[in-house]
């Protein structure tokens, strides 16, 4: 990550961060850093320039469902790598990721502010989604921040939910669009191309066999999004190529337990194992699936390669 610090707890940030200069922090999970989001922590930036001041984002690991319902945890869209990069281009100055622990979980809505201000002694506002909850049995809500607020001298900053087709952006809808495997949708809701970013590691061959050769990514996301195949882009080394990738467990040869992502590129590919890439995923082709043998399934390829080079073609980016 470039730019941002990171901190592994409020206690540390607060150690570290210039207590001379006021803190603009912004709080919530932020999964996906996603238009909603993004309105959230711009707040916050614009407020810290604006007074000479830092901007920070607070957000929690694990996510609270692993403390408060760990039969059905949330799966998260992003690691906490990928997370502190989105935000870290946002322009905040540090990101801290507070651990959520049995602990944390029981501070009541109205000790959550003086918790804050007791370990981060700049605090000058905190900023936050509209709906955001928070403390103990999620009792808080915005208008509590506010009073809990009243006479500290901390601004309270809330944000209306964006809205995307009439609906809000959030979080839920994004992991349910990614499930389902519409790519172009939820990138339009995160406000950026959903992308997977890894190490090219070496295959079984399989493809080059077949006559179309593959960049396989080494990538284990929480959550997965629908198996299947894909128009991408894959980048590394200073180049971004137009791809077909499919993502799944390869069900006619041989059922794989790991789904991995195998990306063809559409011409001359410079790319090699133990390159770094990332595959932006733009648009879904077809669900994955199972063909009666290897024939077959060349045929199949043979044709989504095709309509991968097509669909680019439409777009000038062939």
């Amino acid at each position: 990550m470039t730019g941002a610090r990171q901190f592994s707890s409020v206690e540390s940030a607060g150690a570290t961060l210039e207590r001379e200069r006021p803190l603009y922090l912004a709080i919530g999970m932020f999964d996906g850093v996603h238009l909603g989001h993004r309105a959230v922590i711009e707040t916050a930036v614009q407020s810290a320039r604006r007074n000479g001041g830092l901007s920070a984002v607070l957000t929690f690991r694990p996510h609270p469902s692993r403390i408060l319902s760990p039969q059905r945890p949330t799966r998260l869209i992003h690691d906490p790598g990928t997370q502190a990069g989105l935000l870290s281009e946002l322009g905040v100055d540090a990101v801290i990721f507070e651990p959520f622990t049995p602990g944390f979980a029981l501070i009541e809505a109205v000790e959550f502010l003086p918790w804050l201000r007791r370990r981060l002694p700049g605090l000058a506002a905190v900023h936050v989604g509209g709906n955001w909850r928070f403390g103990a049995g999620r009792s808080g809500d915005v208008a509590s921040l506010v009073e809990s607020a009243r006479g500290t001298g901390l601004s309270v900053f809330s944000v209306p939910p964006v809205e995307f087709d009439g609906k809000p952006v959030n979080s839920t809808r994004i992991r349910s669009l990614l499930e389902s495997g519409d790519v172009a949708q939820a990138g339009a809701l995160l406000g950026y191309t959903y992308f997977a970013r890894g190490l090219v590691i070496a295959g079984k061959r399989l493809g080059r066999t077949l006559g179309f050769p593959t960049l396989n990514l080494a990538w284990a996301p929480e959550l997965t999004p629908r198996f299947g195949v894909y128009f991408v882009r894959i980048s590394g080394r200073g180049v971004s190529l137009p791809g077909v990738a499919n993502y799944g467990v390869r069900p006619t040869v041989e059922q794989a337990t790991v789904p991995q992502i195998e990306t063809h590129v559409l011409g001359d590919c410079p790319l090699d194992t133990g390159d770094a890439v990332t595959v932006q995923w733009l648009d879904s082709l077809r669900p994955e699936m199972a063909f009666s043998g290897v024939d077959e399934l060349r045929s199949r390829i043979g044709v989504d390669v095709r309509e991968a080079g097509a669909w680019f073609a439409r777009r000038g980016q062939a």
